[in-house]
């Protein structure tokens, strides 16, 4: 069984959500998958783009290396990393269709705002939010080449015109982007994507399932101190005594002796 593979896009600013994103897909799968960080420091060989003035986040055009990356075979799945999964990503692997060269939830999506997070330019465009969670047919997508992805304009891929047609491009139900603070709100939402400002943002804490962001982090977090299946007490602990390396000075207390 090959696992499902889910690059998502990765922006120092939001780590913490990265995080978050991948642990609420591994919570709820029922298939194996492996989740690949769109990280422009991994990407330098394939990808030296100029940051554009109109970009929000540093995975705004790097999502379209995606079939590239994948050797233009099988299929992926890119999401914003800005989200939580609240279902099994195998009901979304489930609803893949070779008609299509891309898959997405087509919002009608025309924000009346003109900033969002960390003061970025909100911009109004067709089909937006669009490409924020695709699933890419690779094959289909050998337009996407590294050196297209690296001069198209973001209209261009954003509004996936490198396909010529958009027949192409198959719908996908929208509780799978669900857009928080724009849609109302949906208790049966599989996929809910903080477009405007995640709840690590103080100005958003307070947003549509944000205490289930704060939750889903909170569970990453754990760890249990103790075997559940060793009945031994735990380990004393104790403190080290300081030992002189070269090279390295004794502590203030030690000195003090």
């Amino acid at each position: 069984m090959q696992p499902i593979s889910v690059f998502i896009g990765y922006d120092p600013r939001e780590t913490v959500a990265w995080h978050v994103l991948c642990h609420s897909l591994l919570a709820r799968s029922s298939l194996p998958i492996r989740m690949i960080p769109l990280a422009l420091g991994n990407l330098r060989q394939v990808f030296s783009r100029t940051r554009d003035p109109l970009q929000s986040t540093d995975f705004a055009f790097s999502r379209f290396l995606v079939p590239s990356l994948c050797g233009y075979e099988g299929w992926a799945v890119f999401m914003d990393c800005d989200m939580l999964a609240r279902d099994d990503i195998a009901s979304l692997w489930a609803l893949r269709d070779e008609r299509y060269a891309v898959m997405c939830v087509k919002h009608d999506h025309v924000p009346v705002e003109d900033v969002k997070f960390l003061n970025a330019r909100q911009t109004r465009y067709a089909k937006k939010n669009w490409s924020s969670m695709m699933l890419f047919n690779n094959r289909m997508c050998e337009a996407l080449t590294p050196a297209y992805v690296h001069s198209a304009s973001g209209l261009e891929l954003h509004q996936f015109k490198w396909l010529g047609d958009d027949s192409k491009i198959g719908e996908l139900p929208h509780g799978w982007n669900h857009l928080v603070g724009y849609d109302s709100y949906d208790p049966d939402a599989s996929l809910v994507h903080y477009t405007d400002g995640g709840p690590y943002f103080h100005e958003y804490a307070d947003c549509d399932y944000s205490q289930e962001w704060f939750a889903e982090r909170q569970r990453m977090l754990r760890v249990d101190q103790r075997s559940v299946v060793s009945d031994r007490p735990p380990v004393p602990r104790t403190t080290p005594k300081h030992v002189g390396l070269p090279g390295l000075h004794a502590p203030q207390a030690a000195l003090s002796k």
